[in-house]
């Protein structure tokens, strides 16, 4: 469960940002900045994707995919931008009588390399990612963070301003 959740933190707090298939129609010399908000949720434990809703400058739904270093791909149905992410604080407790796990972890991001609607997007924010789990047991009754969670919820909301062409 510790590389569950460590896995999930990065992954979620790499989503901070992004997607939309409802770009405006811009100028192709104008550039607009807004706030862009999103919410990633994911209620497995073993899996790296999660889904995403992003709203603000641009509405989509889409897929965040974790990579290496710390940089996730969220995917449209009109493109995709790459998200890199910062894990900038946080807190983990895992309760020895209930198994219950809550974990809270603030990040920082930046956002680019878009490819079709996004191309030429940027931007940047701050993301809050909280899990809330609880944790299976092993054969002696202690909390594994080896195993599989029980339950799993996580939730990450990010916001920040995003530079479209």
């Amino acid at each position: 469960m510790r590389k569950i959740i460590t896995s999930a933190a990065i992954a979620a707090t790499a989503v901070a940002l992004l997607g939309g298939t409802g770009i405006a129609a811009a100028s192709s010399h104008a550039t607009a900045t807004k706030t862009e908000n999103f919410q990633l949720m994911s209620t497995s434990g073993t899996s790296n994707k999660s889904s995403v809703i992003a709203y603000g400058a641009f509405t989509a739904a889409g897929v965040d995919t974790p990579g290496a270093h710390n940089t996730d791909t969220l995917t449209f149905p009109n493109g995709a931008l790459k998200l890199v992410h910062k894990i900038t604080g946080g807190k983990q407790h895992i309760d020895p009588a209930t198994c219950l796990v809550t974990v809270t972890q603030t990040a920082t991001y930046t956002l680019g390399s878009g490819t079709g609607a996004y191309k030429g997007v940027t931007g940047s924010g701050n993301a809050k990612l909280n899990i809330l789990g609880i944790a299976a047991r092993n054969s002696a009754g202690k909390c594994s963070m080896a195993k599989a969670p029980l339950a799993f919820h996580l939730v990450i909301n990010g916001s920040g301003p995003v530079t479209m062409p």
